[in-house]
């Protein structure tokens, strides 16, 4: 699995522990970063991820800011991204295995490195059920977005 990586200046202080971490565990990631603590507008490095998830340079997305909320946003208005907020171990699997979510999104300033990574894993390692239910939730979702587009 693939994974596009992207933070904004709020989502700097985990960066370089997100990096280590991924690289350790043997995580191929393609970095849409910034990497200076100097303001850079979320819905910019959201659509760097949700664009490489589109052209399938990359099978995840994991973006990180201040809450996670702002780069939630960003990516869900992204044609077939499904990103969530992910502050806790259950959602991070769970948002995976019910919602095929494929970004997840990180707060930096309410997880710290070592939850940051078990929520990574957790992420990484859930897969879609597939079950019928579930594919006619994700269904309905995406025709939501088209209605939007009309």
């Amino acid at each position: 699995m693939k994974l596009a990586v992207g933070n904004d200046h709020a989502g700097y202080q985990l960066r370089d522990v997100v990096h280590r971490w991924l690289t350790q565990v043997g995580v191929e990631f393609v970095d849409f970063g910034s990497d200076t603590k100097d303001p850079v507008d979320f819905p910019d490095i959201a659509s760097e991820v949700g664009r490489a998830l589109q052209s399938g340079q990359a099978d995840r997305g994991l973006l990180v800011c201040g809450t996670g909320v702002g780069a939630s946003i960003a990516a869900n208005k992204m044609k077939g991204i499904r990103a969530a907020v992910i502050h806790d171990i259950h959602s991070a699997h769970q948002s995976v295995e019910h919602d095929d979510v494929n970004v997840m999104c990180l707060g930096a300033q309410i997880v710290g490195p070592w939850l940051a990574q078990d929520l990574i894993q957790a992420f990484l390692a859930a897969t879609f059920s597939g079950g019928e239910e579930f594919r006619r939730r994700i269904d309905k979702l995406e025709r939501l977005r088209d209605l939007e587009d009309s």
